[in-house]
């Protein structure tokens, strides 16, 4: 039964790892964000990057 507990609790700790993932790769001012776009980490401009992208 233990064995079932600690896969259950795993499983359920890489889900909200996934989830929080997700939400940093959405997020602007999160390095994750940046990097899922090809950047290092998020950029000295970042800010005025994004208004040039909404423009």
């Amino acid at each position: 039964m233990s064995a079932y507990l600690n896969r259950y609790e795993w499983s359920k700790s890489m889900e909200k790892h996934d989830l929080d993932n997700h939400a940093n790769q959405l997020n602007p001012e999160h390095d994750a964000y940046w990097q899922s776009r090809g950047e290092d980490e998020r950029p000295e401009d970042w800010e005025e990057r994004l208004l040039d992208e909404q423009e």
